[in-house]
């Protein structure tokens, strides 16, 4: 631990207020969940120490990102300390909305090492895979699954899935797996009430199908571009691989979700979890608290585990955010404050037993942290297999892109795998040739 934050856990009201001469009141910007109630809660320590005063403005996850991106590039003075999505990062940093943090970690013995290295690469690095960094890691996240593990563990489905599969009903290593999981429980009747197999991202208007689809086809092949040729897509985005990884994506739709679920996110596939309609779920790992806290579902009744493997790979979409400090605020040095603040040790450790999630290397492998939840493990070997969406500055293009063609296929039922794939190269081939990349 560097010295100088082990002084200021000692005498934190010295060093987190040094930054400033006076009193701010400073706006964090973030999504409207159940982490940020957290934070709001870790802050009042801040506060407490430092002086200043934390407001914060908090914006639903369907809105968040065409209410913040906008507020960043209208330049607006909202906020001061802004927790943005990991594919923001590019095009704040290029677009200049966000501080560069180099000079200031370096000053505050701050160390990016000192983090996982996936949620340095993926929520603060730009360009990636060099350290330049614009945001601190603040809340580690990925897809992974959540599973109805009273349901598997009942004697005569264990009995009737061993005689169907010759293999136990037990958490799936690979997607096919999961399918013939989700399968078996589609349309059962469990304690008198017709059960589904699995709730899967479906969302088309912001990010949702895209966050979802993406955890089969890197498990199949898929890459975004040829790893030795920026940008060139062609082989790769359509490759063999990734058209059998769409298609079973649209397979698991069609065979194995509840009816009405052709626009399904974060929130439904919870509400859908929790009211017992379904046996897996696809989701976020930061859902994984509240669901072993629910009466219905939790202490015991439910099970965690990594995306599965596909015949191509083993990934998991990230997810998670990093915190930066905006650059068109006027008190960049109090929001600098809290960032040191926020960077400790004891804060970090602080952070995830109150619902947040940190991604500092010294409190995720702390030799208890696996063993604390139920689910940490399954959070620890999510964090070490994930993969994450286009960072480019040209990234909601993009991502609408992918969103339109990934919908009318799987969804709607659109031509083929392929012509989905070849018409995504098509979209972002334009993209890029118009910002000047191609």
């Amino acid at each position: 631990m560097n010295i100088n934050r082990m002084y200021c856990a000692a005498a934190a009201l010295a060093c987190v207020g040094a930054t400033s001469a006076h009193a701010d009141e400073l706006t964090l910007c973030w999504a409207a969940w159940d982490p940020a109630n957290a934070l709001v809660e870790l802050s009042k320590e801040f506060e407490a120490q430092s002086g200043h005063k934390m407001r914060f403005e908090f914006v639903p996850w369907p809105n968040f990102a065409d209410r913040m991106l906008n507020e960043l590039n209208s330049g607006g003075q909202l906020c001061d300390l802004m927790i943005g999505d990991s594919q923001w990062i590019g095009g704040s940093a290029e677009n200049g909305h966000y501080v560069k943090l180099n000079d200031f970690f370096d000053k505050e013995g701050i160390s990016m090492d000192d983090f996982i290295p996936a949620t340095v690469t993926g929520y603060s690095e730009w360009p990636k895979n060099t350290p330049n960094y614009w945001a601190l890691p603040a809340f580690g996240d990925v897809v992974g699954w959540t599973y109805r593990k009273d349901w598997f563990e009942r004697p005569d489905l264990q009995a009737e899935f061993q005689t169907k599969h010759g293999r136990a009903l037990d958490v799936p290593k690979t997607l096919e797996e999961l399918k013939d999981i989700a399968q078996f429980f589609q349309g059962r009747d469990i304690d008198g009430t017709t059960v589904y197999g699995a709730a899967i991202y479906t969302e088309r208007g912001s990010e949702g199908i895209t966050m979802g689809v993406t955890n089969a086809l890197y498990n199949f092949g898929f890459e975004y571009e040829n790893p030795d040729k920026p940008y060139d897509l062609e082989g790769f985005v359509n490759s063999e691989g990734a058209v059998a990884g769409l298609e079973f994506y649209k397979a698991l739709y069609d065979c194995c979700t509840p009816p009405g679920s052709s626009n399904w996110y974060m929130g439904e596939d919870i509400d859908a979890y929790k009211s017992g309609q379904v046996a897996l779920q696809m989701n976020f790992a930061f859902i994984w608290p509240g669901v072993e806290a629910d009466p219905k579902v939790g202490g015991g009744k439910s099970g965690y585990f990594p995306n599965p493997a596909g015949p191509g790979g083993h990934f998991a979409q990230l997810g998670g955010q990093g915190i930066s400090v905006v650059s068109y605020s006027s008190k960049q040095d109090a929001a600098l404050a809290y960032i040191k603040w926020f960077a400790q040790p004891e804060i970090q450790a602080r952070w995830t037993a109150m619902g947040g999630a940190s991604a500092l290397r010294s409190v995720v492998e702390d030799p208890g942290f696996a063993s604390s939840h139920p689910y940490a493990q399954a959070f620890l070997d999510s964090m070490a297999i994930v993969k994450d969406f286009w960072a480019e500055p040209s990234y909601a293009e993009l991502l609408l892109a992918m969103q339109a063609r990934v919908h009318n296929y799987v969804i709607a039922g659109s031509g083929t795998a392929k012509e989905a794939l070849d018409g995504l190269v098509k979209d972002w081939v334009e993209i890029f040739e118009d910002e000047g990349k191609l």
